[in-house]
């Protein structure tokens, strides 16, 4: 592991001590899961898993095909 300092003025330390005891996690790993997320390049699990859930989506040409006739553009 490595070791990261930084630097918090006391506004934001108390924030982050509320956050880390409210989680139930030590400081380095709430920061370690809080760069984690920030930095994520892929989309999470639970959105991947949603792939194709919307059975009932329509297709481009079901979009299409309800479209009305564009209006006649009034001259200038």
């Amino acid at each position: 592991m490595r070791q990261v300092t930084i630097y918090l003025d006391a506004k934001t330390e108390k924030k982050m001590l509320e956050s880390v005891q409210a989680s139930g996690l030590s400081k380095s790993k709430w920061i370690a899961q809080l760069i984690e997320k920030n930095t994520r390049t892929d989309w999470p699990l639970e959105v991947r898993e949603m792939s194709g859930s919307w059975n009932d989506f329509p297709t481009v040409e079901e979009f299409r095909d309800n479209q009305s006739a564009d209006l006649p553009r009034e001259d200038w």
